[in-house]
């Protein structure tokens, strides 16, 4: 014969102080990182290859409303390509150093007048690295 089902008060266990204390301080801390080594710039590129240029520096060059846009795209996708205006090598490389500076990234890798850029999202991120 089946016994009939029992229905259960749901109770929490109390925490003591300092389990409350060590999980709020497990929350509020950032993840570590891991710093990009080589496995993970390889990795990125593999990513990137399919990627079209989301910011498109003009004739102005480097302005406060392209990095507004370049922040927003870096913290949306994590990994943008930039295209750069300017045609001397070495401008082109003070312009990507002004955008890395200016939006906390790193260049993973730059041909010709196409960088690609990544910043990790701390609160939502979207590509794992190996």
């Amino acid at each position: 014969m089946k016994q009939p089902n029992r229905v259960r008060s749901k109770q929490t266990p109390s925490k003591t102080p300092r389990q409350a204390t060590a999980q709020k301080s497990r929350q509020t801390q950032p993840k570590r990182v891991k710093p990009l080594d080589k496995s993970g710039i390889r990795h990125l590129r593999s990513l990137a290859h399919a990627l079209k240029p989301v910011v498109r520096l003009g004739n102005n060059g480097f302005t406060e409303a392209v990095s507004k846009e370049l922040d927003g795209a870096l913290e949306h996708h994590e990994l943008v390509k930039v295209k750069l205006s300017v045609s001397e090598k070495e401008e082109r490389l003070v312009q990507l150093d002004a955008l890395c500076k200016a939006t906390r990234s790193k260049c993973v890798q730059q041909i010709g007048h196409t960088a690609t850029l990544y910043r990790r999202n701390d609160k939502k991120p979207v590509i794992e690295l190996p």
